[in-house]
């Protein structure tokens, strides 16, 4: 199929929604966790989470408008500066999936779609215990994307919880020995292998194809 501009902005809204979602790719599945400023927990998925930087070390994820939808996640960070990433592995995709159902602000996420709270010293927003990858960041600046009113979030990565059975000797993270998916369009989820590892690219040693 070739859709023209026209045709896209003419598709039914949720075949948009998946179409659009789907064609980038298979993008990473992550939980972000976060609390208010009264104690109130929340998390939820989200397949937006970037890499911008390694020094200093940045994250960024793509916040949807906020609007008439409340957005709790980016009201809580804007509250206490502090949230988590959490790699979603096969073990609870589900329970993970429905954490994108729009509950009241007062009930959280985590005990609704039994997920459990897991917290460290020197970072106020919760993890998920059931992560084996998780990243806790303080957030810097959002950036608003005008065209459409999503807002990118950055932070900085200040505690890294990596498992040492996944750090081979380059360093290489091995993502499918903890059985880390990925998400393609709205609600399809995919296993991740590795298939293939050769060295930093340097001009002098691409081989002959």
């Amino acid at each position: 199929m070739h859709y023209t501009k026209q045709e896209i902005a003419q598709m039914d809204r949720v075949q948009r929604l998946k179409t659009i979602n789907a064609v980038s790719g298979i993008k990473p599945a992550n939980l972000i966790g976060s609390i208010s400023d009264k104690g109130m927990t929340n998390v939820a998925i989200f397949s937006s989470v970037i890499h911008l930087g390694s020094d200093p070390a940045l994250m960024g994820f793509i916040m949807r408008p906020t609007g008439e939808v409340p957005r709790h996640t980016y009201e809580n960070i804007l509250q206490n500066g502090s949230y988590t990433i959490n790699h979603i592995h096969r073990s609870f995709i589900k329970n993970a999936h429905y954490t994108s159902a729009k509950l009241d602000r007062n009930e959280s996420e985590f005990i609704r779609c039994g997920l459990t709270e897991e917290y460290i010293e020197d970072c106020e927003a919760p993890f998920v215990k059931e992560s084996q990858l998780k990243i806790g960041l303080e957030f810097l600046e959002e950036i608003d994307i005008r065209h459409n009113g999503t807002i990118l979030i950055i932070g900085e990565i200040k505690h890294l919880i990596i498992p040492q059975q996944i750090i081979g000797r380059h360093q290489d993270l091995d993502l499918g020995l903890i059985d880390t998916v990925g998400i393609s369009g709205l609600n399809s989820y995919y296993a991740l292998e590795k298939i293939a590892e050769y060295p930093y690219a340097r001009v002098n040693e691409i081989p002959d194809f």
